[in-house]
């Protein structure tokens, strides 16, 4: 392993501790109330890693070549998968969504799973298409398909956040790989009715628009989640107030342990805990990109660039929403938040990463 990759490595492995803590500080008293055992998340997390590591053993195992010459299956699977959940009986529903299958008590997202064989097919599909990669009709129009479907599959269960992410990822992967600028800006520009339009016939996500503005006009309502984790960053301090100490996780913060647990961080760790979690995403994130950037082999140094694009959206977003810089929007922390799909999904893709890595010369 390149000195690179262990960097990546040493990274992943820190957020993932803090994770462990930080999800059984956040969820224990919520737990307790509910199920009577103050370690139930952490269990069920400690579980979901357990087969997220797996997941990164069996892709690190897996040769690059194998992986890039089934990149059209696994998508086409996927696919299958993202239409499945939408089926009654099939995909369970909760929350007013769509969004999950179950089996055996626990829950599998097929969203988080699509972005990882979106990202794998994206690169390989670049690379035996590099030639004509500017070609509108044979270089663009059949990724953006594929892109545009698994998208819009997932807004129909609705998941807006995970919808935006397939296209944050597409796009930049499309773009480095060569697409012409005017082609993915036409696209763009054509999304955004598509996107407006989204939000408009769904009266809670107007709710949501207009409360990231002002949460305060409506702060028993839409704007108490925001109101709340503003609270809690800010009683943290340069500090925090210590581990274990947070008020908010007291049945004021909903989401404590998943969506809003960087809320909790900043309140039971401060400034100096906060910002600590983020400088290990950037190193986590900048040393991804310059394994990617040293890569000679195109098809590998694309998987490697678009986990550290999809890994990126989701913190960017994720702490974006718990300071008031976005609207609120449901994306767990990578390897921090509770929830065992996105776990699994981003441990998977760390293994394919390392896998990548290999070939980087030392």
């Amino acid at each position: 392993m390149n000195k690179d990759a262990k960097i990546v490595l040493l990274a992943v492995f820190m957020i993932i501790m803090i994770g462990i803590v930080m999800i059984y500080s956040a969820s224990a008293v919520h737990a307790y109330a509910k199920y009577n055992d103050s370690m139930y998340f952490v269990k069920r997390h400690l579980l979901y890693l357990a087969l997220g590591l797996i997941a990164a053993v069996l892709c690190m195992a897996a040769p690059a070549g194998r992986i890039a010459g089934s990149a059209r299956s696994l998508m086409f699977f996927f696919i299958i998968l993202l239409a499945a959940v939408l089926v009654p009986g099939i995909g369970k529903a909760a929350g007013g969504a769509r969004r999950w299958m179950r089996f055996s008590g626990f829950g599998i997202q097929p969203s988080e799973m699509a972005k990882l064989a979106l990202i794998v097919y994206l690169a390989d599909w670049t690379s035996r298409k590099r030639h004509v990669i500017q070609n509108l009709r044979y270089g663009f129009l059949p990724p953006l398909f594929i892109i545009g479907l698994a998208g819009g599959l997932v807004l129909m269960e609705p998941d807006m956040g995970a919808f935006v992410s397939i296209l944050f990822i597409g796009f930049v992967m499309l773009f480095v790989a060569g697409t012409r600028l005017r082609h993915l800006a036409f696209v763009t520009t054509g999304m955004l009715p598509v996107l407006a339009l989204a939000v408009i016939c769904e009266p809670y996500r107007i709710r949501r628009v207009l409360t990231f503005f002002n949460p305060w006009q409506d702060a028993r309502g839409a704007g108490f989640q925001l109101i709340q984790s503003f609270i809690a960053l800010g009683s943290g301090g340069f500090f925090g107030v210590g581990l274990g100490e947070s008020k908010q996780k007291l049945f004021y913060l909903p989401e404590s342990h998943t969506d809003f647990i960087f809320s909790i961080i900043g309140e039971e760790l401060g400034f100096l805990g906060a910002a600590s979690v983020l400088i290990l995403f950037a190193v986590m994130i900048w040393f991804s990109l310059k394994i990617s950037l040293k890569l000679r082999d195109r098809f590998a140094s694309r998987v490697v660039l678009g986990i550290s694009a999809m890994i990126a959206f989701d913190v960017i977003v994720n702490i974006g929403v718990s300071v008031g810089m976005l609207p609120t929007k449901g994306l767990p922390l990578s390897f921090i938040s509770y929830g065992g799909s996105s776990l699994v999904c981003h441990l998977a893709a760390m293994g394919l990463l390392f896998n990548m890595a290999r070939g980087v010369e030392q």
